[in-house]
């Protein structure tokens, strides 16, 4: 049994993994809430909703008191700085549609973190089964301030500043402080702004002097004015749009110097070439763009998480998940500086190789930016990717290509090294080719490469 880093903040229970597989065990101090959730309607209210991730109870050995449940597995856990705007607002208001419908069983949600929530094909679902409380007549909703520092404040931030605003939660666990994006905001985000971030925020600070001195108010609310405030709260969330910033790759495959002959056989190619991985069930797409290659993929039975640094390209791919329900999840993604591990001892969020070990990773006409823009060796970036999967698919995309050309015409070329040789010679010292094709009507290449057996976790045996 392995106990999951990011569970030990809870004493209601924590997440462990054995044999493969995810488990929850539940402390017997929580066994009322537990049993009210279950056998007053709300577990099935819920589910019907696609509100929570479903679970089953178990018997295992060496747990005799309290219970153990196994919940559906989500393919990937990703973390709120990887969603895209409509990724986080979605997460958000299935966090308040949870804590208006638990209201109605006489429960609260009290934990609104936002890591929480998880996507599953297409679906926004809360994966915390341990999240619900008894609602106390007369008391507030006492995870409001964790809903703002989670969901509020970076949503806020996307919306009046920049989308990637949003990746200030990778410094800040707990939620970005209110004080903090109020001075960010500077007046901006109208009435909401003011009632949730900033008088928010000066009345937790008045309630941290009131405790110095003894004194500490405690706020009484009716459960029908509790009711309209997180209502009122949604409402808010829900009026809350995307910036209309620029996207400089958002509309890639419009602009491509694909013909379409070209674009549909680069997609034969990569179709033969995962046919080729077996066995198949996980495929990351690094660079996806809006994700039309991911889909080769997910037509195939396997579950693909799509990355990509721009956010326009996520938000159109997100769109179109929700719309087929598809086995696939959209993630933004730097690929030259990935979601690193934080938390108390670096262990709470993990980095993405330590969530798990794909079949396969595509990298389709993403090298030339790793290269070029980031200019990091072809080198390192074989070695790099090598640690992460026994299957690569890339594309080489040459220097007198015309999207390499764009990225050179404002900045002086020193890349004598960014050539087929070179990069043949970096990613074979790793893996072994099979497959070598040209795309037809270009210069392209793409390869599937196999990692060597004489190498164990990137390092030579």
């Amino acid at each position: 049994m392995s106990k999951d880093a990011a569970s030990f903040r809870d004493r209601s229970g924590y997440v462990f993994t054995q044999d493969g597989k995810i488990f929850r065990w539940i402390s017997p101090e929580y066994m009322p809430q537990y049993h009210h959730l279950m056998e007053s309607g709300l577990y099935e209210a819920l589910l019907s909703r696609r509100l929570i991730v479903p679970h089953k109870e178990v018997e295992l050995d060496g747990f005799d008191e309290g219970i153990v449940i196994q919940p559906k597995r989500i393919p990937f856990i990703s973390y709120p700085y990887e969603w895209c705007f409509d990724q986080y607002r979605d997460a958000a208001l299935a966090t308040m549609d949870i804590q208006n419908a638990v209201m109605e069983y006489g429960m609260v949600l009290k934990d609104a973190s936002a890591y929480n929530i998880q996507f599953l094909n297409g679906h926004t679902v809360l994966i915390d089964t341990l999240s619900f409380d008894f609602y106390s007549e007369g008391s507030p909703w006492g995870a409001y301030g964790q809903f703002c520092r989670h969901f509020f404040a970076p949503l806020l931030l996307m919306s009046e500043i920049d989308e990637r605003m949003g990746r200030i939660m990778q410094s800040f666990i707990d939620g970005i402080p209110l004080d903090l994006a109020a001075s960010l905001l500077k007046g901006r985000g109208g009435f909401a702004a003011q009632k949730h971030i900033v008088l928010h925020s000066k009345a937790v600070n008045a309630h941290n002097d009131d405790g110095k001195k003894g004194a500490v108010k405690q706020t009484v609310m009716s459960k029908k004015a509790l009711t309209a405030f997180c209502e009122s709260i949604r409402s808010d969330t829900a009026k809350l749009r995307r910036i209309d910033s620029a996207s400089e790759w958002g509309n890639y495959y419009s602009n491509t110097n694909y013909t379409d002959s070209g674009s549909r056989d680069k997609a034969e190619i990569v179709r033969e070439m995962l046919g080729k991985v077996a066995p198949l069930k996980h495929v990351w797409d690094l660079g996806a763009n809006d994700g039309r290659f991911s889909r080769i993929s997910v037509e195939m039975g396997v579950h693909a998480v799509a990355f990509d640094l721009d956010y326009r390209a996520v938000e159109q791919n997100w769109k179109h998940v929700k719309e087929t329900h598809e086995k696939m999840l959209p993630l933004v993604l730097d690929l030259s500086a990935p979601s690193p591990a934080i938390g108390f001892a670096n262990e709470e969020r993990k980095t993405i190789s330590e969530r798990q070990k794909p079949d396969c990773i595509m990298m389709l006409a993403v090298i030339h930016h790793m290269a070029i823009s980031n200019n990091v060796p072809f080198e390192k970036i074989a070695a790099w990717v090598v640690k992460m999967t026994d299957n690569l698919i890339i594309e080489f995309v040459p220097k007198d290509d015309s999207q390499v050309q764009v990225l050179l015409a404002t900045r002086e070329d020193i890349f004598s090294d960014y050539d087929e040789a070179h990069f043949e010679q970096a990613f074979g010292h790793w893996f072994d080719l099979e497959i070598k094709k040209p795309v037809i009507e270009s210069k392209r290449s793409v390869y599937l490469w196999h990692r060597k057996k004489i190498f164990e976790d990137g390092q030579k045996e």
